[in-house]
């Protein structure tokens, strides 16, 4: 699979991931479902304003997506952004695979 066939952005996924909080959120998410921000933010060290901002990030990188349940905003983890974070990692790591196999026969020729 070419990079170019990632859907979402890899850099805003990347990002999105570089966050322990943002991560330790999107593992509750994939562990125990659809979760409101009341229930994400009741045991985190921090407010529900700061949890709000963290799940609008991974919304932007079209890892979580929010669905209207009743009065509460719940948030769902989405796999198919990972999927593509992991074919574009597997990508480079063809790409650097081939790179050592060309250096390693550079290297052997000598």
């Amino acid at each position: 699979m070419s990079m170019a066939s990632v859907a979402a952005d890899p850099a805003a996924i990347f990002a999105a991931l570089g966050d322990r909080t943002r991560l330790a959120l999107l593992l509750a998410l994939s562990r125990e479902g659809p979760r409101s921000i009341a229930s994400l933010s009741a045991h985190a060290r921090m407010t529900r304003q700061a949890v709000t901002k963290h799940l609008r990030v991974l919304e932007r990188a079209q890892l979580v997506r929010s669905e209207r349940a009743g009065r509460e905003r719940c948030f769902v983890c989405r796999t198919e952004p990972l999927g593509a974070a992991r074919d574009y990692l597997d990508a480079v790591s063809v790409q650097w695979d081939d790179a050592l196999a060309r250096l390693a026969g550079h290297v052997e020729e000598e």
